[in-house]
């Protein structure tokens, strides 16, 4: 199937869904656009099936991610967006406060910029005599700059030295990664982004090849071979989010309905990559875990 079949079918097959089934009128049927990118590699891919969905006339759009987010309001300011999985939304200039959004998009964000500073916290934990960390990040993004920020400003009370490494480039960043692994004690913070994301299993294959401890947001770095994650359940936001749309639906407007963040946290431990890498995960970290992946 192509692609702009695919969109069309989107909007207009989904009165096989209860969400649907609830937006369906007497007259016609409600039209939900979903624009869920992740490719780094082509940014213009965004913008362009983003103007393709809205020229469908979408009653309401689910948008994941801030690249999808911000393309759909290039594209235009007046359909509604939910969108789900995005770290920064005042930041990024998607809407103008968490608690009234008063532009077209609101939505629920991956997690608030404080808990980059539990991953620097953690990753001592896991490796006590750590002295050094390189921390992952994008700083052309908001979101790259607000969490590097938190983790900056607790770096002194935790006496670790940072190094901050661009992500944009694979091979950027496994050069910055061999040098900074030189010398011993090093760890590694991966920050959420469209890059880390994509290249996540070169980035945990190369730490592990470097004896590096990383710790990361997600637990899908986790699975990918890194140490430990700390994070939402992201698939989590999606129903919640499919409530919005409902709202949307019903006559809510996007512009009153506050951002909203998660509401729990979740820690993924990596026993495999532990031993990989030849630490052993102290046992108060192990019992906090919600996952040990074996």
């Amino acid at each position: 199937m192509r692609r702009r079949e695919f969109i069309a079918l989107l909007g207009g097959v989904a009165a096989a869904s209860p969400l649907a089934a609830l937006a369906q009128s007497s007259e016609h049927v409600r039209r939900i656009g979903v624009l869920m990118n992740s490719s780094p590699n082509d940014p213009g891919l965004y913008h362009q099936y983003s103007e393709e969905l809205v020229a469908f006339a979408p009653d309401v759009v689910l948008a994941a991610t801030s690249q999808s987010v911000g393309a759909l309001q290039q594209v235009s300011k007046k359909v509604p967006i939910v969108f789900a999985g995005v770290i920064d939304p005042v930041g990024a200039g998607f809407v103008h406060s968490m608690a009234r959004p008063a532009t077209n998009a609101t939505g629920f964000t991956a997690f608030e910029y404080s808990i980059s500073g539990k991953w620097l916290e953690m990753l001592k934990e896991f490796v006590p005599t750590l002295k050094r960390v390189a921390v992952l990040r994008d700083p052309a993004l908001a979101a790259g700059i607000g969490q590097f920020a938190v983790i900056q400003s607790l770096a002194a009370s935790t006496q670790l030295e940072l190094s901050a490494i661009d992500s944009r480039d694979f091979g950027e960043t496994e050069r910055a990664l061999n040098d900074f692994a030189q010398e011993p004690d090093g760890g590694l913070i991966v920050t959420a982004s469209p890059s880390a994301f994509a290249y996540r299993e070169p980035i945990f294959s190369l730490a592990t090849r470097l004896r590096l401890p990383s710790i990361a947001a997600f637990r899908y770095y986790v699975t990918a071979g890194g140490l430990a994650s700390y994070g939402p359940d992201l698939i989590s936001d999606f129903p919640r989010a499919a409530g919005y749309v409902n709202s949307v639906l019903k006559g809510a407007k996007v512009a009153e309905l506050p951002v909203q963040a998660p509401t729990s946290y979740q820690l993924v431990v990596n026993v495999r990559t532990a031993r990989k890498i030849g630490i052993e995960i102290p046992d108060t970290l192990l019992s906090r875990a919600n996952e040990v992946i074996e």
